[in-house]
């Protein structure tokens, strides 16, 4: 679906004019909660190193994030660093919750929430990364959750920096997974992604606290800034409270497929939350994060607004 062109959109005050925008909105609304992951590479053929029914691979390369320590905490202090044992297995769920309401113009405020999305997870650290098989994947909604089923004994993974942060997440879902499957597994990955944290590269302690700034790639592109303090520590055990705020590096939405683009009235994100992370273990053992907020949008021509309130969740646990 695209935007009518100044040549051939009606006059402004016309009925057609306005259905035509108000579909546009419509159509596009949902994608303004959608964080992607980045361009994917070239589908990596794993007929060689995987069974037949796990399919091929795609690796999702992930932007950099950049840390900047703030305060460096109490003593002791230690450089944080992943120390997984080779037979470590690690069982985890990882769920995502979406919530999106939205309004155009004067019109009443409608619900288009996504269902959630559990993802059971056995991790095993690997050289320079996390691998993951995927147990049976459930969803609020009856219809996705048949579909998930079919992810059941798929492979998934990271790729880390020696501070911790994803470089590249990698999706092996089997070649029977219909694309609302697949569609549900990267969003509930990618939001895992970007509510994730890397470690300063010098030695910290209690109360410290340092910056992660990351671009999160999305229809909207934005500079995220990630605020973390090091509120408790016992052995590998470390608490931390997270503080995320993100912000449109550009004043304009620009539609997908060359629909045209609304400007950014107004844009509100703000996160926070608290994971529980285990230097020897793959992934967060515990932990909840919720990014929430506000956004509107106009289209230029015709004046009319998209308003949209936002919120999504990455829990992590048993």
């Amino acid at each position: 679906m695209t935007v009518l062109s100044s040549r051939q959109r009606p006059v402004i005050g016309s009925r057609a004019a306005r259905s035509g925008v108000l579909m546009v909105l419509l159509a596009v609304a949902l994608s303004a909660l959608t964080v992607a992951c980045s361009e994917t590479e070239p589908i990596q053929t794993e007929a060689e190193a995987e069974p037949a029914a796990i399919g091929s691979q795609v690796t999702m390369p992930i932007s950099t994030a950049v840390t900047t320590l703030i305060d460096p905490g109490d003593d002791p202090r230690d450089v944080l660093r992943a120390d997984i044992p080779p037979d470590e297995v690690q069982q985890v769920t990882l769920r995502t919750v979406h919530h999106v309401q939205q309004q155009i113009n004067n019109q009443g405020m409608r619900d288009f929430s996504p269902p959630s999305v559990t993802i059971p997870l056995t991790a095993r650290g690997s050289i320079g990364g996390v691998d993951l098989t995927l147990g049976t994947v459930t969803s609020a909604d009856p219809a996705l959750s048949r579909q998930l089923k079919s992810l059941d004994g798929s492979h998934a993974g990271f790729d880390l920096s020696a501070a911790g942060a994803v470089t590249a997440l990698r999706l092996s879902p089997k070649p029977s997974t219909p694309d609302a499957a697949r569609s549900a597994l990267e969003q509930a990955f990618c939001q895992a992604v970007y509510q994730s944290i890397a470690f300063p590269d010098e030695a910290v302690g209690e109360g410290a606290v340092w910056t992660v700034r990351q671009e999160v790639a999305g229809d909207v592109m934005l500079d995220q800034v990630t605020t973390a303090t090091l509120t408790r520590r016992v052995d590998n055990l470390l608490t931390i409270a997270l503080d995320i705020t993100q912000t449109p590096k550009s004043t304009e939405w620009t539609l997908p497929n060359h629909a045209g683009s609304l400007d950014i009235v107004d844009y509100g994100m703000h996160g926070s939350g608290t994971i529980t992370v285990d230097l020897s273990q793959p992934l967060p053992v515990a932990g909840s994060v919720t990014i929430a907020g506000t956004q509107s949008y106009r289209d230029r021509s015709s004046g009319v607004l998209l308003a949209q309130d936002l919120s999504t969740q990455v829990q992590w646990g048993e």
